[in-house]
């Protein structure tokens, strides 16, 4: 059940009443960024974050790569192409690097917008570990470059790591979430 915060009163334009019913099913599949190099990115979300590769799809006649990485187990996946493919766009929550090949040899390319500079647009994924600084502690040894640590700033128990093409992406434990959701509702309560 939405708390008051959530309701379609305090949100203007937001639906009021149940999914329709033609939606049922949908669901967040994936995320995509744009990668200047495959083999430093898929280090740093395989080995790094811990991801697996989902699917690889390859188009050379438009020369570029897209890697499929989540948290699945993929023992599991079909060892068939296109059910293997078919497998990886039912999984939630995927994320998606497409490679325009050469990039990385490119020394005119400058690489993409992360969204978080001007103008600003998209900002971040976030992932949930187990534990917030021992997370932090393991991204420090891989040398992962942090915009925030858990300590820092206003909003404590929340940290933002960049992946290797300044990609923002926000680090949280459910046990210290609480943290932000309190801060979040005392400023709710207070403007209403």
């Amino acid at each position: 059940m939405a708390t008051d915060n959530e309701s379609p009163t305090n949100n203007p334009g937001l639906r009021n009443g149940p999914q329709p019913e033609e939606t049922k099913g949908y669901f967040v599949q994936q995320t995509m960024y744009r990668i200047k190099d495959p083999k430093v990115s898929l280090k740093f979300y395989s080995d790094t974050l811990g991801m697996s590769l989902l699917k690889k799809l390859e188009f050379p006649d438009m020369k570029f790569s897209l890697y499929f990485l989540g948290y699945e187990d993929t023992s599991s996946a079909p060892s068939d192409p296109v059910e293997r493919t078919q497998w990886t766009f039912k999984k939630p929550a995927t994320i998606e690097l497409t490679y325009n090949w050469d990039t990385e040899k490119d020394r005119r390319f400058q690489g993409y917008h992360n969204g978080n500079s001007e103008p600003r647009g998209f900002g971040h994924i976030g992932i949930t570990v187990n534990d917030i600084h021992k997370a932090c502690k393991r991204f420090e040894s891989h040398g992962v470059p942090f915009i925030k640590k858990p300590d820092e700033g206003k909003m404590k128990g929340i940290a933002f790591i960049k992946d290797p093409d300044g990609y923002w992406i926000e680090i949280f434990d459910s046990k210290n979430i609480d943290n932000v959701a309190n801060a979040a509702g005392t400023r709710s309560l207070r403007k209403g």
